[in-house]
C-alpha cells in the first residue's frame, strides 16, 4: 500500500504543496512555525521522503513560468497576466513560481537552468523569446516537463500551445479588403518571434489571395506602443496612401492611431487599422479598436494540462477570431 504523499502533508499543515516540499526538502526558507506545522504534519502521517535514482521524480506542487522579458515591460503587460490566470484556473492548487529573465536569444542562464533542474519544480513553461534553443533540451534531459506557451521559434521537439497566428492576421486583412481598402500595410512583430513571423506570414498570404502580393508594406516594431507609432510614422513617410494598417499586437495599434491623430488621419475615414491580441487596451482606445481575439487565459490553462504529457504530437493551435470595434 502507497504512503502518505508531500500532498497530504501539506493539507494536514494547512499549506501548498509547494511550501511543504521546501521545508522537507530544505531547499528555501520558511518561518519557524510553518517548518514546525510541516516537520510535525510529516511525522504524524510517517511521511518518508522518496527519491529517485536521478533528480527526476518531483512532487513539490510548484510549476515555475519563466518568462524572457523585461521585468518592468512584463509587469505592465495584461499579456502574461492573463496567462497566470489560465494557468492557476486549471490547477488552483500548484503555486505558480514566475522568473523572469532577459529577453532575446543568448546562453542558458547557469543559475536558472541549476534552479529549474533541481527537484523545485514539477514543471516548467517558457514564455516570450527564450531564444536559446539549448534551454528546453537541457530541462529534458534532466527529466523535467517543459512545454513552450507559443510556437518555438526554431524546430524543436517540444510541446507547446499556441494561438492561431496565420489565420487570425490572414482574416483581419481580409475584413480590411472586404472594406474596400486597397493599400494595407502592416506593423509586424519582431521576425525572430514565431508569434511576430506567423502573423507576418498571415498577412502576405491574404495580399496573396487577392493577386496583390506586390502591394506589401511592411515596417517592424517590438510588440509595444512606441514601436508602433514610429512604425506608423516610417510607414506613412514610405507609403503616403496607406488606407489601412494591420499590427501585430494591440499595443502597436494602439501606437499607430496615435501617430496618425498626429499627422490629421482620421480613423477609420482616412486609415483603417486592426491589432491582435483584444487586450483591455483595445476596448478603451479611441475609436474603439478592431482587433484579433487570442484566447490568452485557455492558452495558459491548456499548457498547464500539456505539462501532465508534454509530447510534442499533443501540441495544441487554439483558433482566433475578429472583434471588429469602431476602427474599421
Amino acid at each position: 500500500m502507497p504512503g502518505p504523499t508531500l500532498a497530504q502533508v501539506a493539507a494536514r499543515a494547512s499549506v501548498s504543496s509547494a511550501t511543504a516540499s521546501r521545508v522537507l526538502n530544505r531547499s528555501a526558507p520558511v518561518s519557524a512555525e510553518i517548518a514546525a506545522r510541516v516537520e510535525c504534519a510529516a511525522r504524524e502521517l510517517r511521511y518518508v521522503r522518496r527519491r529517485a535514482p536521478a533528480a527526476t521524480a518531483r512532487d513539490t506542487g510548484a510549476i515555475a513560468v519563466v518568462a524572457f522579458a523585461d521585468v518592468l515591460r512584463f509587469h505592465a503587460d495584461p499579456f502574461p497576466v492573463r496567462l497566470l490566470a489560465g494557468a492557476q484556473r486549471v490547477s488552483p492548487e500548484r503555486e505558480l513560481v514566475v522568473l523572469t529573465a532577459g529577453p532575446g536569444p543568448g546562453p542558458a542562464r547557469p543559475s536558472l537552468v541549476r534552479y529549474l533542474c533541481g527537484g523545485h519544480v514539477d514543471g516548467v513553461l517558457l514564455v516570450g523569446r527564450w531564444g536559446d534553443p539549448a534551454l528546453p533540451g537541457l530541462l529534458q534531459a534532466a527529466g523535467v516537463p517543459v512545454v513552450s506557451l507559443g510556437r518555438p521559434p526554431q524546430p524543436q521537439r517540444l510541446a507547446h500551445v499556441d494561438a492561431d497566428n496565420l489565420s487570425g492576421a490572414r482574416a483581419a486583412v481580409h475584413l480590411l479588403h472586404r472594406a474596400g481598402r486597397r493599400r494595407i500595410a502592416t506593423i509586424a512583430g519582431p521576425p525572430d518571434t514565431a508569434a511576430g513571423a506567423d502573423r507576418l506570414a498571415g498577412y502576405r498570404r491574404a495580399l496573396a489571395d487577392h493577386a496583390d502580393p506586390t502591394r506589401c508594406a511592411v515596417a517592424y516594431g517590438d510588440f509595444g506602443s512606441r514601436s508602433g507609432e514610429h512604425a506608423m510614422l516610417k510607414l506613412l513617410g514610405q507609403h503616403p496612401d496607406v488606407d489601412a494598417v494591420f499590427a501585430a499586437s494591440d499595443a502597436m495599434a494602439v501606437g499607430a492611431l496615435r501617430a496618425l491623430r498626429r499627422l490629421g488621419r482620421r480613423v477609420p475615414e482616412d486609415v483603417a487599422v486592426i491589432g491582435f491580441d483584444d487586450s483591455p487596451a483595445a476596448a478603451t482606445a479611441r475609436p474603439g479598436l478592431t482587433t484579433v481575439r487570442q484566447p490568452v487565459e485557455d492558452l495558459g490553462a491548456r499548457a498547464v494540462e500539456l505539462l501532465r504529457d508534454p509530447s510534442p504530437s499533443r501540441s495544441v493551435v487554439l483558433p482566433t477570431h475578429l472583434v471588429v470595434r469602431e476602427s474599421c
